[in-house]
């Protein structure tokens, strides 16, 4: 991911929606308190999937799954060793957005315990 200034505003409504969509879509993938856990505990140093299931203390499948999702969008990446899978967060812009976001609702933590229309985690 390259960093830098932010792109140029786009020219059509239907640029400008599929931007949207895409936003969203990078912050819904950081919406669940699992992924959110894992992308944490990568962000430590490099993991194997055995070291995030014994994070986790959940299931292998269900891990899996989570991890799939934070390679598949980008946050941190896979690397095979052997057998084994080891997964590390190398663009150093995660650990600032993860870390700014907990600023963030630390900040706001009032509000968001007030706020109704986000519903509870189910995780």
């Amino acid at each position: 991911m390259p960093s830098g200034p932010a792109p140029a505003v786009p020219e059509t409504a239907a640029a400008a929606c599929t931007h949207l969509d895409t936003t969203a879509r990078f912050f819904r993938a950081l919406s669940d308190p699992t992924r959110l856990r894992l992308l944490e505990f990568i962000l430590a140093g490099e993991r194997t999937s055995a070291d995030c299931v014994a994070h986790a203390g959940i299931s292998q499948p269900r891990v899996s799954v989570h991890l799939s999702c934070l390679v598949d969008c980008g946050y941190v990446t896979a690397r095979r060793d052997g057998r084994k899978l080891r997964y590390s967060a190398d663009d150093p812009r995660v650990a600032e957005l993860v870390h700014l976001a907990r600023s963030l609702a630390a900040d706001n933590a009032a509000a968001l315990a007030c706020c109704r229309r986000i519903p509870d985690s189910q995780t």
